[in-house]
């Protein structure tokens, strides 16, 4: 049935776009040394823009400390151009053959500045999602018009897409609130 896989689909790319909010709000800083921070940072290794966690083990000694040991030593001066060009305002020290990250704790003025990010991240989402519902009835409302599905597969269609929509907007507004808790909490 024509119906049940674009309602298959539609459930899909909401999953999808939980998934990039949730890989998103990794980058959002929260007072404590994490990972996501610098995992995507890309590095210009050998002409190739490459992501730092495919060329370095990133890790949390303490809970202000990023460390990044590079499979390759001698790109430890890209990693720490790439870091200096990102947006984290963070000054990298090579230490040896690896970088050191000290994080610096937040000011409250800055944690709300990053808790209204998460929460524009969030919204974003969330339109994202709203528009896929929309669509998906639109593409049911069609199919009953051309007589496709009957009237009442319509409806039942309709409150599985709003169903799954309220789903996956709760769950953003979960990640969203969790998110604002740690960066305030810290």
């Amino acid at each position: 049935m024509v119906s049940n896989e674009a309602f298959s689909e539609t459930e899909t790319k909401m999953k999808k776009a939980v998934e990039i909010l949730h890989d998103e709000l990794k980058t959002v800083r929260s007072g404590r040394a994490s990972t996501g921070l610098v995992e995507n940072i890309k590095v210009d290794f050998y002409g190739t823009p490459t992501p730092l966690k495919q060329m370095a083990t990133l890790a949390t000694p303490q809970g202000d400390t990023i460390v990044i040991k590079p499979f390759d030593p001698s790109s430890l001066k890209d990693i720490e151009k790439a870091i200096k060009s990102s947006d984290l305002s963070i000054a990298p020290i090579i230490d040896g053959k690896m970088v050191r990250l000290n994080i610096p704790p937040l000011s409250e003025e800055r944690r709300k500045q990053l808790v209204n990010q998460a929460k524009q991240t969030g919204e974003q989402s969330k339109i994202i999602i709203r528009n896929l519902r929309r669509d998906a009835i639109k593409s049911f409302e069609k199919q009953e018009k051309d007589s496709l599905i009957t009237e009442d597969d319509l409806e039942k269609l309709k409150k599985q897409v709003d169903d799954t929509t309220k789903t996956h907007i709760d769950k953003i507004d979960e990640m969203i609130k969790h998110k604002s808790d740690e960066i305030l909490d810290n």
